[in-house]
């Protein structure tokens, strides 16, 4: 039709980013394009340099965004065949918590000439976990002195958030601590890059960032952490916050240029890839719990009143939807393990006879392991790979398998493992609905859906229905959709979703036998969950400890 509008979802991942033109009118996905980002994730060294990192950090190159805008979208533009003309809004989602430091304008702290090779002028990646000491102080003085924003975060505070990130900062590199004029997140970071204007999103603001009730923890409280943390709030973190779905500004000139977008369009405020991705599955509802499934998993859901969730990411007004509650909870470690487990523990011979199959390995170790009945691989395996985020919050926490004997095969600790990442998702729904936020369906989203017997599993652990999103690219969709609303074309976000958003209701239902099965590994896994997550043996954490003085 001559008169159909656009608009352009951004969804910036771990690896890459992802562009996405969508119809205004019905949601149709009409092109998209990817960029990789040129430096990955540096884990291991630092790129300027070569300078060796130490373990638990995770950082990245804020420049790979801009190449995103740069190159994706106008790539994604071509493949639609569209008049970008017709582009009314972009809008873009980050992971979190993703924060880096920047000076006044908004130049990234690693660009400033001299500092290249300081690695805390960079991005600090979701998965950097090297200020857990950090967190661990923020938790034990906020316990101590009965702060009221900590049981909104289940009674901890991650140090993959924005404090303990920047209280490391503080502690390891003061000098970079005092010249960086803000600790923003890169989902602001990037809506500043398009429209000129420093917006801080509600809901990076209040789950990554500590505020409540429109206060941050106090300076008495910063102070006790460190004499010089004093001001931390006021000075390089609070900003105007915008709402999600609300319009941050028009595009500039400059990103425009880029982009190959009309100049003046709208530009969403920031969003976190999870939470963005609500409308597009059509999971708005009390009750109904996304799950986007990817390397992580990330757990959100709206609710209509106020409770506190042990072990809950956080739960924050407006969070998700306005009017809403927003509850969020998640898996560190869920694809990644997977990766991991094919990378480093598969035989080369699976690979031969995935190829000669013509499959993927992780589809072929699928297959060969559900030709087996429940429980038959006599394993029970902890997803705790990169530490577990809820409901113990806790990244010194590692990954084990019982049960492995001489006879255990590869398909079979493959299996384990997709039972495990199950098994959490399912202590995370129990605890739920144990604190009275109760969960009726499950709802998925993200790259792992495309795993059929993955997805019945969950649905048999969980007893649940389990509904999926039909897009492939949730929160790129769930980001267009936020684009839609603050150009004004639907009159919330809401509504844009009902329009723009697809999602195939109970599509994987629990099987009653599977689900009795399951029941009997499920409370194996918790009296391991228990054992090694609650203190009772810390032999985890003795030995992330030796390892970290080995590489010290």
């Amino acid at each position: 039709m001559e008169d159909d509008k656009y608009v352009v979802g951004v969804d910036y991942g771990t690896l890459s980013g992802r562009a996405l033109v969508v119809r205004v009118s019905d949601g149709e996905e009409v092109g998209t394009a990817v960029h990789e980002y040129p430096h990955a994730v540096m884990d291991a060294e630092l790129t300027a340099t070569g300078e060796k990192l130490p373990p638990e950090w995770a950082l990245q190159v804020p420049h790979d965004y801009r190449e995103v805008l740069q190159k994706a979208v106008p790539a994604a533009i071509k493949a639609a065949g569209i008049d970008p003309a017709d582009v009314i809004g972009i809008a873009t989602d980050f992971t979190a918590s993703t924060p880096m430091p920047a000076l006044a304008d908004g130049t990234p702290m690693c660009e400033v000439p001299g500092l290249e090779s300081r690695p805390h002028a960079y991005v600090k990646l979701w998965k950097h976990h090297a200020g857990q000491a950090q967190a661990d102080r923020i938790n034990a003085l906020a316990r101590e002195r009965g702060e009221d924003w900590l049981p909104r975060y289940g009674g901890f505070i991650s140090s993959e958030w924005e404090y303990a990130k920047a209280l490391q900062i503080l502690e390891e590199d003061p000098e970079m601590y005092e010249r960086m004029d803000h600790w923003l997140e890169a989902a602001d970071w990037i809506v500043w890059q398009l429209c000129g204007e420093y917006v801080r999103n509600a809901c990076t603001a209040g789950y990554k960032g500590i505020l409540q009730d429109g206060d941050y923890p106090s300076e008495d409280f910063e102070a006790a952490l460190n004499p010089a943390f004093k001001g931390f709030a006021a000075s390089k973190l609070a900003h105007r916050i915008g709402q999600l779905g609300e319009r941050a500004g028009g595009l500039t000139a400059e990103a425009a240029k880029w982009t190959g977008l009309p100049e003046g369009i709208a530009v969403a405020v920031g969003n976190v890839d999870a939470h963005v991705t609500a409308p597009a599955a059509k999971a708005m509802e009390p009750g109904q719990m996304l799950a986007i499934m990817g390397t992580s998993t990330c757990h959100v859901m709206n609710g209509d009143s106020l409770v506190d969730v042990p072990g809950m990411c956080g739960v924050v007004d407006g969070g998700i939807a306005a009017g809403k509650y927003g509850y969020e909870a998640g898996q560190s470690g869920v694809g990644d393990i997977f990766a991991w487990y094919v990378k480093n523990q598969v035989p080369g011979r699976y690979f031969d006879e995935a190829e000669a199959a013509g499959k993927s390995v992780h589809q072929h170790l699928t297959d060969l392991a559900f030709e087996e009945p429940v429980g038959a691989h006599g394993l029970v395996a902890l997803d705790w790979h990169n530490g577990n985020r809820s409901v113990l919050v806790d990244t010194n926490l590692s990954g084990v398998i019982v049960g492995q004997t001489l006879a255990t095969k590869a398909e079979q600790g493959y299996r384990a493992l997709l039972e495990a990442t199950a098994f959490g998702t399912r202590v995370i729904v129990e605890t739920f609905n144990a604190a009275g936020v109760s969960v009726t369906e499950f709802v998925v989203a993200g790259g792992l859906l495309k795993n059929p017997h993955l997805m019945q599993l969950y649905a048999d652990v969980l007893r649940l229905p389990l509904s999926t999103i039909v897009s492939d690219q949730g929160p790129a969709l769930g980001s267009a959709i936020h684009a839609a609303a603050a150009a004004g074309a639907y009159a919330s976000v809401a509504d844009a979703g009902e329009a723009m958003g697809r999602v195939e209701r109970g599509k994987y239902q629990p099987n009653q036998e599977a689900a009795d099965a399951y029941d009997r590994l499920f409370a194996e896994y918790q009296l391991i969950h228990d054992y090694f997550g609650r203190g009772a043996n810390d032999v985890m954490k003795r030995l992330k400890a030796m390892r970290k003085e080995a590489h010290s």
